[in-house]
């Protein structure tokens, strides 16, 4: 096996404890807990360590399709539903609410790899200092987020925005 470089080496013992302390609640685990955890450490590192803002810094197409869903309200929660039956109804996703009546889900049951794609553009997100997390699940775009937001064409995020699901905010799937 190859040696770990030493920031890699320092990232997985910095995890070590606090993965060993999630892993321990099955309840945690269930809800996501580690990885909704993560991406809030993430967003609050970059309050912290704010990263420098760059308009033109290259975002995946799932990034910017979230981005435009969120560009108007800026509420985004990642969920799974627990209750699902098949499992690519479990995974973690992305879900925008668009306006007050209307919610995207950024998954899909079919193809599981659209779910884990708009995870990670949401991720990418975090990183780059355009969410903002307050509660659980719920996050929000920063005000670097919503500038970027802002700057995203429709047309350039067509084919992603067309891989969502839209549903009303009262008929989401349950937890």
């Amino acid at each position: 096996m190859d040696k770990l470089s030493p920031l890699a080496q320092s990232s997985l013992t910095a995890a070590q404890p606090f993965h060993g302390e999630m892993a321990a609640s099955w309840e945690a685990l269930g809800s996501g807990g580690p990885t909704l955890a993560a991406l809030a450490a993430v967003c609050a590192r970059a309050i912290v360590d704010p990263p420098v803002p760059d308009p033109a810094l290259p975002l995946s197409r799932e990034a910017l399709a979230i981005l435009f869903a969120a560009r108007e309200r800026g509420v985004i929660e990642v969920r799974g539903v627990r209750t699902a039956f098949e499992a690519p109804g479990r995974l973690l996703a992305v879900y925008v609410e668009e306006d007050g009546s209307r919610t995207v889900a950024f998954r899909s049951q079919e193809r599981p790899e659209v779910t884990v794609r708009f995870l990670e553009g949401f991720c990418q997100l975090c990183r780059a200092g355009m969410i903002l997390h307050h509660l659980q699940r719920d996050f929000t775009l920063s005000v670097a987020g919503f500038a970027r937001a802002r700057q995203v064409d429709r047309q350039d995020v067509a084919e992603e925005l067309a891989e969502a699901t839209e549903f009303g905010l009262h008929e989401r799937e349950g937890d």
